[in-house]
């Protein structure tokens, strides 16, 4: 395909698509060329190079997640459907959460879907900085439940690129992990009942557990009694007095 004929929404699509097969070690321009049946070289018309083709990815795929209005769902339903979205799109593209340590991300895609999650605290009360933390709360515990599993993805692919036998390096590894475990009470007991067949597998629902639980407290922060804005904060007597 020669460059004229390329477009920047063909190459960012076809990168994302890449990202998902292989992960952020197997996107360069050269593979990238092959899947859109262009020259390498055709590409760089249309991006900078793989950290500017990257930013473009990561900012595109946040596009996937429904954004609820709070006013017609109610602020808490609004939460939770945000807060689903973006677990589910992280889980699509493993690759996101890897790059968050690598690369710094910026666009509409991802401003989009923090202006609506900043509305979604705010419709529920909390205003200013009490927004941002909210937000901020929610969005962190999402990144850490994908984690694990998006580091697995990535473990098992340069298992693969080594050339070892990825399925058999993990079961390995959870059997030397359950011999360790046996020696703890509370993980031996866990471990030898017919339900821990998949040692340091997550219970079932954990994530809506904890999404639950933590939608929970902020809401108690909400309705619980704060001190009046013009109280004096408490003094504290200086070591000499």
């Amino acid at each position: 395909m020669p460059r004229e004929t390329l477009t920047k929404e063909q190459i960012v699509r076809t990168a994302i698509e890449l990202l998902d097969d292989e992960g952020l070690d197997g996107l360069n321009m050269r593979s990238l060329g092959r899947r859109l049946g262009a020259a390498a070289t055709a590409v760089y018309w249309h991006v900078k190079n793989k950290d500017d083709l990257i930013a473009l990815a990561g900012d595109r795929v946040w596009d996937e997640i429904d954004l609820p209005d709070p006013d017609a769902a109610g602020w808490r339903a609004a939460a939770v459907t945000l807060a689903t979205g973006l677990h589910a799109m992280l889980g699509r593209h493993p690759w996101l959460v890897q790059a968050f340590g690598s690369h710094l991300f910026h666009g509409p895609g991802k401003a989009r879907y923090d202006d609506r999650s900043l509305a979604v605290y705010e419709a529920a009360g909390f205003t200013g900085a009490q927004a941002d933390s909210a937000a901020a709360a929610v969005f962190t515990f999402v990144l850490g439940n994908v984690l694990g599993a998006s580091a697995m993805v990535s473990l098992i692919r340069r298992l693969g690129r080594d050339g070892a036998d990825a399925a058999a390096v993990v079961e390995d590894t959870m059997a030397k992990a359950r011999e360790v475990a046996l020696e703890f009470p509370r993980l031996r007991a866990r471990i030898e009942t017919p339900m821990a067949a998949d040692y340091a597998a997550a219970p079932e629902r954990t994530f809506e557990y904890g999404l639950q639980a933590l939608l929970d407290g902020l809401e108690a922060r909400l309705t619980a009694p704060r001190p009046p804005a013009d109280a004096e904060p408490r003094r504290t007597p200086a070591l000499s007095e």
